[in-house]
């Protein structure tokens, strides 16, 4: 058993302190308040900050110079270790907007890759696809020339690529036939999401009829609330079956309309990072599906028009910028930990309370990522006063490298991986309050 005491926990989703979290077997063995638990002091002590369930981000295109739409095993690996480094221990790689036959062969190959992959790091939860079948008029950076309907045909290719791979699926509900395929989606498990879509707010409410559950980057690449017309954001913010994701860099979406959509929807929005492979990279030209992007230092990278693509947001800065805009803390936390995995249907993560998976972060006073642990077992960062005896696994990198049993979601949950030479770590792009 590992216990580890801070002067802040978030426990099941509120804020309390000092505690103790108690961890065994890759679990949450128990909590208590106070300095110890049951009479057992704590192995280490955090001096400072909270201990929060890892964060969980359900919309990354990639990181540190790769898209996973086509990226290497070894780049894979790199990324699903840096995750770490952001607080992030389960994520949802994002595939955008490609030809059907190419988005199926990029599922098989992704499946081939993880199941070749060694355990820890960042899990995988599954794949999310953004398109193709979404709404050539709200495309932002989506190459509208491989924009398509949803057909039953198409449906089925993409789920029978890899069984079960496929776990989020973003289109718009006003192609023909999109109603359909959100009951063929959600009847295959898919967690539907309306985005890139010029819906009306009714045609988005027969989406949430139809099945779908998710609103995908709120306010970005959709048709707006109006006074006449609540659009795809109006119906997002009043509908209580639907959740947005929301990406908090205060460029996509600035400040004070972060806050109003957390006034607006409490406990219906998700911190989402849209991370494209230019995060964590310096100044440069990247990929983002297939397709050329620049970082200039200036802000999130862009397509050749200006067209924003992707961000290169991390996402306990995301938590850091909503609360410096009037969040508070306990809610900009469940928007990056309990909300989203509740929303994959993974109860079992983003949370700290007994029999959950011992995945936690520790953040600083001002928010940034201190230490992170997968499965109990300390994955990137520094621990006051050392680690004790068994606290971590792995090679002499610190990296776990075995995940216990039940602790996995599609495929292998963890991947280790070495981190290239010369790989910065600092996100262009982003805002910190």
């Amino acid at each position: 058993m590992l216990v580890i005491s801070a002067p802040r926990v978030l426990v099941d989703g509120v804020l309390v302190g000092p505690a103790v979290v108690a961890v065994a077997d890759g679990a949450i063995a128990g909590v208590a308040s106070g300095l110890t638990y049951q009479g057992r002091p704590a192995d280490i002590t955090l001096p400072t900050g909270v201990l929060a369930p890892g964060l969980v981000d359900l919309q990354v295109n990639g990181y540190y110079g790769a898209d996973f739409v086509d990226a290497t095993a070894e780049q894979w690996a790199s990324i699903r270790r840096r995750l770490l480094e952001t607080g992030v221990t389960a994520f949802m790689p994002t595939f955008i907007t490609a030809p059907v036959p190419r988005l199926a062969s990029a599922l098989k190959r992704t499946a081939e890759v993880l199941r070749g992959l060694p355990a820890g790091g960042a899990r995988v939860l599954g794949v999310h696809v953004e398109g193709p079948f979404i709404s050539p008029r709200r495309h932002g950076a989506h190459n509208t020339d491989w924009m398509c309907d949803p057909t039953p045909d198409a449906v089925a290719e993409l789920l029978a690529a890899a069984p079960g791979l496929l776990k989020l699926h973003t289109l718009a509900p006003e192609l023909p036939g999109a109603l359909a395929a959100i009951r063929q989606l959600a009847a295959a498990g898919v967690l539907v999401s309306v985005g890139h879509s010029n819906a009306t707010a009714a045609e988005v409410a027969a989406a949430a009829d139809a099945g779908a559950r998710m609103v995908t980057h709120l306010f970005n690449a959709q048709r707006p609330l109006h006074h006449r017309e609540p659009g795809v954001v109006g119906q997002a913010l009043v509908d209580h079956r639907l959740t947005s994701g929301l990406i908090a860099d205060l460029i996509h979406v600035v400040g004070p309309v972060c806050r109003l959509a957390f006034q607006t929807a409490p406990g219906r929005i998700v911190l989402v990072t849209d991370a494209a492979a230019a995060a964590g990279m310096p100044r440069g030209r990247y990929e983002l599906g297939g397709e050329e992007v620049t970082v200039d230092g200036s802000g999130p990278p862009v397509r050749a028009d200006g067209t924003i693509a992707g961000s290169g947001l991390r996402l306990d800065d995301a938590v850091a910028n909503v609360v410096a805009e009037g969040v508070d803390l306990t809610t900009a936390l469940n928007a990056a930990t309990r909300l989203p995995a509740d929303l994959i249907g993974r109860p079992e993560l983003g949370r700290i309370s007994a029999g959950a998976l011992a995945d936690l972060v520790w953040l600083s006073d001002d928010l940034r990522t201190r230490a992170t642990w997968v499965a109990g077992e300390l994955g990137y960062g520094e621990i006051p006063g050392g680690v004790p005896d068994g606290a971590r696994a792995g090679g002499p990198d610190g990296m776990p490298d075995r995940v216990p049993d039940g602790a996995g979601g599609p495929g292998p949950d963890g991947v280790a991986g070495a981190v290239p030479d010369g790989v910065p770590g600092g996100v262009p792009g982003q805002v910190r309050a």
